[in-house]
């Protein structure tokens, strides 16, 4: 009896531990949406949703959302997350060309986004186009795709973001945004195309808030008519404010070109939008990218006094033919913050500054501290300034193994704590430093 009991405890047990597994256990499944599909279905590859966003309420964890070629005019909202091990995906079926387009979505005050994550975690947007939102509302942001509040572990891969515009002459407009109202981290954004967007006083593809932890790799972003890359800080969008900046990540490979704010209503005839722009980011690695014909090449600083761009790496990057600069650190006016224990070393900056408005190749401004520049290649432009400085409030800048490569018939030109010098020679006195050359030619 004794025995029996002891083998009927075994049985009672393996049946509970295997009942408790199957009832936490996860499953993987695929859901399919069609333009001539239904939600009456069940989402099988026979019968398929009608609407991405019957997809997404029945989208859980390890769900993957295979959509069918066509034009789908709605909004997608992610309702569910994934986890680690078992994601929510969505993405065309075979590489299908999956349009999701706002051309009828009316307009409204607030945010409007074709693709909104509000505080989900692990979710994939993968090969989809997004295109055709536009406002003339001032009071209306629009965007492509639009993270927000904690949401983690996003990646938005291999999408091709055109035409979201803003005509208001005040207006708001975002290809991809990723707004960190609580704390978010491991965001990725690779492979994606931003281009044609009218942006007003914002940016293309912009990170902004309490984000820890992030990639933007291979990008192209093209013909915007605002900043390109932006990674923002101290603006007042993080709930804790001491965290209010983002942080810890690496911008690498993109190709950013004709970025500029000219013509755009809220900046008129100005030449303001950077290709990569800091703006009170921290712990932050630009590498590896290729800027041009834009406003300016790459930007750190901060917006804010008391506030700055601070560790920012800027390495190895192929900036040349921008308009104003190459690459420019510090606040443009003495009412904002600046650029701290920052490195900018073996870029290429190349014939920059190509509409004479002094910024050279390289534009030191206001409230910069103990930052080292060395061994970068610097070509002079038309302007023949290699580089800029009219601001006092440089403190404990390293200049070190720079090349300063002169044209045929071109003199060069440094200005330094706002006096030129028209010799190496002269800037290097003036510098009271070390400024070693490999060559000057």
């Amino acid at each position: 009896m004794k025995r029996l009991l002891l083998i009927f405890a075994a049985a009672a047990a393996m049946i509970f531990f295997l009942l408790n597994m199957n009832g936490t256990k996860e499953q993987k499944q695929d859901l399919y949406v069609a333009t001539d599909g239904n939600d009456e279905n069940d989402g099988s590859i026979t019968e398929p949703f009608r609407t991405l966003t019957k997809a997404a309420l029945e989208a859980e964890a390890g769900t993957t959302v295979h959509i069918h070629e066509g034009i789908y005019e709605e909004q997608l909202v992610i309702q569910h997350s994934g986890t680690k091990s078992n994601g929510v995906i969505f993405q065309p079926y075979h590489d299908e060309d999956v349009i999701l387009s706002g051309e009828n979505i009316p307009s409204e005050e607030g945010d409007t986004a074709l693709i909104t994550i509000d505080s989900k975690d692990y979710v994939t947007i993968k090969g989809l186009m997004i295109q055709d939102l536009t406002t003339e509302l001032t009071d209306e942001t629009v965007m492509g795709i639009f993270v927000t509040g904690s949401s983690s572990h996003i990646t938005l891969d291999s999408n091709h973001i055109q035409r979201i515009e803003t005509h208001a002459d005040d207006g708001n407009g975002h290809g991809i945004a990723v707004y960190g109202t609580e704390p978010m981290k491991d965001i990725t954004v690779t492979n994606n195309t931003v281009q044609d967007l009218k942006l007003g006083a914002s940016e293309a593809l912009v990170l902004n808030g309490n984000i820890d932890g992030f990639n933007i790799e291979d990008n192209t972003v093209s013909r915007n008519d605002n900043i390109g890359i932006d990674l923002i800080g101290y603006e007042g969008v993080a709930a804790d404010q001491d965290a209010d900046y983002v942080r810890n990540g690496v911008v690498a490979r993109n190709t950013v070109h004709d970025i500029s704010t000219y013509g755009n209503p809220a900046y008129g005839e100005e030449y303001n939008a950077a290709g990569i722009y800091v703006d009170g980011g921290k712990e932050i690695t630009i590498e590896e990218n290729t800027i041009y014909g834009s406003d300016i090449g790459i930007e750190a600083t901060s917006e804010h006094a008391d506030q700055y761009a601070e560790n920012i790496e800027i390495i190895n990057n192929n900036i040349y033919e921008n308009f104003y600069t190459g690459i420019s650190i510090g606040g443009y006016d003495e009412n904002r913050g600046g650029t701290i224990n920052s490195y900018i070393g073996h870029n290429i900056l190349f014939r920059n500054d190509t509409l004479d408005l002094a910024g050279g190749q390289l534009m030191i401004q206001h409230d910069v501290k103990d930052n080292t520049i060395e061994k970068n290649t610097l070509t002079a432009g038309p302007s023949s300034i290699y580089i800029t400085n009219f601001f006092t409030t440089n403190e404990n800048t390293t200049l070190s193994d720079n090349v300063f490569q002169k044209e045929d018939g071109e003199d060069g030109i440094w200005i330094w704590k706002d006096e030129e010098y028209a010799s190496l020679e002269e800037f290097k006195a003036a510098y009271q430093g070390t400024v070693l050359l490999e060559s000057l030619k």
